[in-house]
């Protein structure tokens, strides 16, 4: 599309015309009558020759690119020079589709350890500009000889690649070639959220009140996205803390799909192998083996608690703080029946957070964790109590019933695989 921006001093008027681009790339005539004409008195803002460009769209919980490409500007004249099509640069493709092994490997530099991000259970992260867009990617180069991590490779294909929310982590692209796995992300800049919250060698300074509600707010809509507004249902199974990441303006994007199960809306999952995380597994897992939207959405009850109290949801007698093993959720509870769930936020705020916005999430996350599924609230009611478009229900101390939530520590997880890299420092592979 092309755009006309145009300001008359005199008659304070500005006008706004559109037209769109033809199949050979020129423009059409311009049209004579705007798409926007009002009037606005501009003489205090243009002072001089700067130009400003941006473009600005809403596209709901959808995502869209959009790009501007070129501009011409002019002042004092009837019309701004013409653009010259052919030397306007092409608009970059960032569709998934398979990538050549060379272009990956010049993109991270061979690989090089400066370009490293992280390391997982199941391979290496490594940042990269694929060389023939400039577009900046995060490129998983998975371990081929983990059993584990050519399903993941599979899983992400058939799952992430066709996914699109402005909350979800967008694959780019695959690599199967010269016995190598890749798998190309979009860059993400501020990295894993789990950085933010907890100590280690890498840690983040602290997060605000209103960034982690924002962050919590939209894993929330992406999780929305992938139960119920997607053309199949998307389990997720592995929701924590270091399965999201921050961009620029610190929103959260939700990745990781290697575990990750679809299946048709109204069909009923199949049993599977139980995977997850220390402390983010549902208890009717044990049970029944079959990981639904309700264990995706006791697993973000752990996510809330870890982003609200920054703790984790199961610390190991050398890292909790009372020198034994600690469960956030029976902390949480002792408090909340004390009418003290305020002393569970995380001490690094300072006391500067929204009390009652935070006795609301945290609420919420006791009702996410219910250990009977059909109690837990669907994703929708999740966001509607988020954004404040429902009021939340009045919790008494009998309806939560927690006397299953040990369960995962104790019995019928004897055949699960604990991903990584895991918010439980401690977590190994069980199967």
């Amino acid at each position: 599309m092309q755009v006309w921006v145009d300001y008359d001093g005199a008659d304070a008027k500005l006008n706004v015309t559109l037209s769109p681009v033809n199949a050979i790339g020129t423009s059409t005539m311009k049209p004579t009558i705007p798409l926007i004409s009002f009037a606005v008195n501009l003489s205090t803002v243009l002072l001089d020759w700067a130009m400003y460009v941006g473009f600005s769209s809403s596209m709901g919980s959808m995502m869209s690119s959009h790009y501007v490409i070129g501009w011409s500007f002019a002042m004092h004249v009837d019309q701004a020079p013409l653009l010259d099509y052919s030397k306007l640069p092409a608009i970059p493709h960032r569709n998934f589709k398979r990538r050549r092994w060379r272009d990956l490997f010049r993109a991270t530099n061979g690989f090089g350890k400066r370009e490293q991000l992280g390391v997982g259970g199941f391979g290496r992260v490594y940042r990269g500009m694929l060389p023939s867009s400039g577009v900046e990617v995060a490129v998983k180069r998975v371990s081929h000889e983990s059993r584990q991590g050519m399903r993941e490779f599979v899983a992400e294909i058939a799952s992430i690649g066709r996914l699109r929310h402005r909350n979800i982590v967008q694959l780019l692209g695959y690599c199967r070639q010269k016995g190598e796995l890749l798998l190309v992300y979009d860059f993400v800049p501020n990295g894993r959220l789990d950085k933010y919250l907890h100590y280690g060698p890498d840690h983040k300074p602290a997060l605000g009140w209103s960034q982690r509600f924002r962050i919590m707010k939209g894993v929330a809509a992406g999780l929305l996205y992938l139960h119920e507004e997607w053309e199949q249902v998307v389990v997720h199974r592995d929701i924590k803390a270091s399965n999201v990441l921050l961009d620029g303006e610190m929103n959260a994007k939700l990745g990781d799909f290697g575990l990750a199960r679809l299946y048709d809306h109204g069909i009923d999952p199949q049993m599977t192998h139980v995977v997850g995380t220390l402390g983010y597994l549902a208890p009717e897992l044990a049970r029944t083996g079959r990981a639904t939207t309700a264990t995706d959405v006791f697993s973000f009850w752990a996510f809330v608690l870890e982003v609200v109290c920054g703790r984790r949801p199961v610390e190991q007698p050398m890292v909790a703080r009372q020198g034994e093993q600690f469960m956030l959720v029976d902390w949480v509870v002792e408090n909340w029946q004390k009418g003290s769930i305020l002393d569970t936020v995380d001490a690094r705020l300072g006391g500067e957070y929204a009390r009652e916005e935070t006795k609301m999430v945290l609420k919420l996350g006791l009702m996410c964790s219910h250990p009977h599924p059909s109690a837990r609230p669907i994703m929708r009611l999740v966001v509607q109590y988020l954004e404040g478009h429902a009021p939340l229900p009045e919790l008494s101390p009998a309806y939560l019933c927690f006397t299953n939530l040990s369960l995962p520590l104790s019995e019928g997880f004897d055949d699960y695989v604990i991903s990584y890299p895991s918010s439980v420092p401690s977590a190994s592979t069980l199967s």
